[in-house]
């Protein structure tokens, strides 16, 4: 997960405003292997962690295609 939020907050954590933050604080808060399964799609998550910021991070590219 590290990898995954690490490259998210790198390119990210700039634009985001203060709710969004606060939306991926609590995301920090959820257990790796189950915020792993929904960012797979294994999983569903609680609506309450799965608004738009972590539709952004499942959508962002966690690896360089160019390396």
């Amino acid at each position: 997960m590290d990898l995954i939020l690490g490259r998210f907050a790198d390119a990210e954590i700039g634009n985001l405003s203060d709710a969004e933050l606060g939306e991926l604080e609590h995301l920090l808060e959820v257990n790796d292997p189950d915020l792993y399964a929904a960012i797979t799609g294994d999983k569903l998550l609680p609506a309450d962690v799965t608004g738009a910021l972590f539709a952004r991070i499942t959508a962002f590219p966690i690896a360089d295609r160019d390396a």
